[in-house]
């Protein structure tokens, strides 16, 4: 219920924008580092870093850089990284088995990270993407995408990134009943520890491209993704597919993409009161960073401007490729 408020002149709402002491007294909606997940690329080799053009300023770094800019998101105040491979096309295959190679990029990344920033949470990719030929999240037999033996699959993924020294894992492949499966695993390994932040609303999105290309998916995707992504759609069905990830253990969820679905984090959070996630993902990235880099927009004020836009609609954190940009803004 709107409170009552008495009329104009005993009630000028002007006031509480006076100054910038009295509307930082009553804002509503605060941003800080420690509201940011930060997604980086992985590659092959040593001290590489290469920028992925179709996404201004971010960059594809070997494990050795991965490190490094481990040191400095924690520096920054940053409480999170999360590792996506871009994987060598030779590593690709039908049966997706680089997926839980103990040695692969993901894996490898994660344990140099956890060796020399502890204190740095890593998050995990679930999903078959990155290591399939086909280049979808699950297998393709007879030109269907099946869930239930890419199920075992991701189990097999999870369990090696968990050993490796993930703290949370992140399941984006949109299968039925994989949350439930994830958990009963790690359960069964000794690994209650592991976090699961489901992507559980992920949208089947025209949003997702530069990432594609930053993984080196783009092109291999044979068909689409609309038979297990959502349908951009739907708002009820996100809703059903939340309380079933919750209801199956995960302990956070998220919503994807971010800023053309804050509809969603908003009914998500007012509806479940769970941890809540937003990804602003490739696309949206590129778009804020595209049009700064040609002086159409001021840069800076429109990336916190988007950043607080998730916050305000109830997400209790972000994944941007933002976060060192808006940490040291953020820190002053």
């Amino acid at each position: 219920m709107q409170p009552v408020q008495a009329p104009f002149p005993a009630t000028r709402l002007r006031r509480a924008r006076q100054s910038a002491a009295i509307r930082a007294l009553v804002r509503e909606t605060t941003l800080a580092p420690s509201d940011f997940i930060w997604p980086v690329f992985l590659r092959d080799g040593t001290g590489v870093e290469e920028e992925i053009p179709s996404m201004p300023g971010v960059m594809r770094r070997s494990v050795d850089r991965v490190v490094e800019s481990a040191r400095e998101a924690l520096g920054l105040g940053i409480p999170a990284i999360c590792l996506f491979p871009y994987t060598d096309p030779a590593k690709k295959t039908q049966d997706c088995a680089e997926a839980w190679n103990p040695d692969n990029l993901s894996n490898t990344a994660t344990r140099a990270i956890k060796d020399a920033v502890p204190e740095m949470a890593v998050m995990t990719d679930v999903a078959l993407d990155p290591y399939n030929i086909d280049g979808h999240d699950g297998f393709v037999e007879d030109g269907e995408i099946v869930n239930d033996r890419t199920v075992e699959a991701l189990v097999k993924q999870a369990l090696s990134q968990a050993a490796a020294g993930a703290d949370i894992i992140g399941p984006s492949d949109m299968m039925d009943g994989r949350i439930g499966a994830l958990r009963a695993a790690l359960e069964a390994e000794g690994r209650q520890k592991v976090m699961l932040l489901s992507y559980a609303a992920k949208y089947a999105s025209a949003f997702y491209g530069p990432f594609r290309d930053a993984v080196g998916a783009s092109g291999a995707l044979k068909g689409d993704k609309t038979t297990y992504q959502m349908d951009p759609a739907n708002s009820d069905e996100a809703l059903r597919l939340v309380a079933r990830d919750l209801s199956e253990g995960a302990d956070m969820v998220m919503i994807k993409p971010g800023m053309p679905y804050l509809d969603i984090c908003r009914r998500v959070k007012d509806a479940f009161g769970a941890p809540t996630f937003a990804y602003q993902v490739s696309g949206e990235y590129a778009m804020l960073a595209g049009a700064a880099q040609n002086g159409w927009v001021d840069g800076d004020r429109v990336m916190l401007e988007s950043l607080m836009a998730f916050k305000r609609a109830g997400c209790d954190g972000v994944l941007t490729y933002f976060a060192p940009a808006a940490a040291r803004l953020l820190n002053g």
